[in-house]
């Protein structure tokens, strides 16, 4: 008997149904409809700008704070919420943020157009071997 269904927000599974079992197996199926909003919200996600960032900047601010100083008397825990600190504090003033919007968020940034367009000529040519129109050499060959 299924006990607790977890979602990362409320009221995004619906229709929970106990299925009968599958197989020999003593797992029972469960059906569910994953609900969708009536409008489309956008990501409000962000991420670092390091192309835009100005390290130099960032490797002085760390280098004037007096380490020996700050971590003086303290243990391994606190030492690394210390460094953590000014770490965030330095990449605040250093590193702009970005917002990541539509596509970026879809897939990684090394995955430019020409990958993409190569993929989609591996996907083709899979399809057309699956269906006997493509030899299996010629697939091979496809990059």
């Amino acid at each position: 008997m299924l006990d607790l269904v977890l979602t990362n927000k409320e009221g995004l599974v619906g229709n929970v149904k106990l299925k009968s079992s599958l197989g020999c197996s003593d797992h029972e199926m469960v059906d569910f409809k994953i609900l969708r909003a009536a409008r489309r919200v956008h990501s409000k996600l962000t991420t670092l700008g390091f192309r835009r960032a100005d390290f130099g900047l960032f490797r002085d601010l760390l280098g004037r704070v007096p380490w020996d100083k700050a971590l003086e008397g303290r243990g391994a825990q606190d030492s690394w919420l210390v460094f953590k600190d000014y770490l965030f504090q330095a990449e605040e003033q250093c590193i702009p943020t970005k917002r990541k919007s539509g596509k970026n968020t879809r897939r990684p940034p090394w995955m430019n157009k020409e990958l993409l367009d190569k993929l989609k000529h591996k996907k083709e040519a899979y399809r057309g071997w699956k269906q006997g129109q493509v030899a299996w050499e010629k697939y091979r060959e496809t990059i």
